[in-house]
């Protein structure tokens, strides 16, 4: 009788068939989750991939602007929304101001060095709005210069700042947004911080005449300390061709870290319209009474802007 062949005992006392079993199964789990990162690298790479084609495209506008709703919903503004909740932890009142349908203006100030506010602010609206509008900003000609940027800012139905397009979307019933202190508000040096600079020739007010649509004053502090302007580079700021280069406490001290904005507090509040619906049809050709409107505006969200500075606690809580 053929005797049982003996198999060597392994140091560890253990079957050597066993051990081979579990090397091999601890290798194919070791395998299964280093693959893990590279599948949702790839998954990323993918999704990333497609939404720069529907960014890139056609697909999904419903306007020759190139405004994509569904787009907006399903993936700009979800992208958004955490930066609004959580890190600047926004507070929206005032809404009811803003009618549920048919056109009217948004006039709000323009701060923080890079234009977050906008974006803020058609959130808010269209996240806490009772009709959920979209709002179509009127964007400075810069965002329109630049590929990437042009695509995603026609995306989510921003149009060219002039008289044209606003009295176009206005005549179509839309909710369209006007920050009229444009680049003067924006970069603005901190030491300027919640004074609002020049409204330009009031043609915002012109617009809501000759339409007929009320405007919406609209205040927002918390954004003038994201980025705190304490100088600029001319020199930079020429040889990019941009409006201005920022100068702050972290940027471009700490590289591309110093872009993280600070986690300041934000208000937004809507204030009640000033009417234009009372006016004679010639009224938007008469500079005194563009001029009186465009100043009862900017009285209201300079008032508004003092208000809730000196109501804060703190610019964090």
């Amino acid at each position: 009788m053929p005797q049982d062949e003996e198999l060597p005992v392994s140091p560890s006392g253990r079957d050597p068939r066993a051990e081979r079993e579990t090397r091999g199964n601890n290798a194919s789990g070791a395998g299964e989750q280093a693959s893990l990162p590279a599948d949702v690298f790839k998954e990323l790479l993918a999704h990333g991939m497609e939404l720069y084609g529907r960014l890139s495209s056609d697909e999904g506008a419903v306007d020759d602007f190139g405004f994509d709703p569904a787009l907006v919903d399903e993936a700009l503004l979800p992208a958004l929304r955490p930066l609004y909740e959580k890190y600047f932890r926004v507070e929206v009142s005032g809404l009811e101001h803003i009618p549920a349908d048919g056109a009217a203006l948004v006039v709000a100030n323009h701060s923080g060095t890079l234009p977050l506010d906008a974006l803020m602010l058609q959130l808010a609206i269209r996240d806490h709005h009772t009709a959920h509008r979209n709002l179509r900003l009127l964007a400075a000609d810069l965002a329109f210069s630049y590929p990437v940027v042009r695509d995603l800012v026609r995306k989510l139905g921003h149009v060219r700042a002039c008289p044209e397009n606003a009295m176009r979307l206005l005549g179509t019933g839309a909710l369209v947004g006007v920050m009229p202190e444009g680049y003067r508000g924006l970069g603005k040096p901190f030491e300027d911080r919640y004074r609002l600079q020049r409204f330009g020739r009031g043609g915002f007010a012109a617009a809501a005449l000759r339409t007929g649509c009320p405007m919406v004053p609209c205040s927002i502090v918390g954004a003038e300390e994201i980025y705190p302007m304490i100088g600029e580079s001319r020199t930079l700021a020429r040889l990019l061709r941009l409006p201005y280069f920022p100068i702050t406490p972290t940027f471009p001290l700490l590289g591309a870290l110093g872009l993280v904005p600070m986690p300041t507090k934000w208000t937004i509040r809507f204030h009640a319209p000033v009417g234009t619906d009372t006016f004679p049809a010639d009224a938007a050709d008469d500079a005194r009474v563009v001029e009186k409107l465009a100043g009862e505006v900017k009285d209201t969200i300079q008032h508004a802007l003092n208000e809730t500075r000196e109501r804060r606690d703190s610019l964090f809580f």
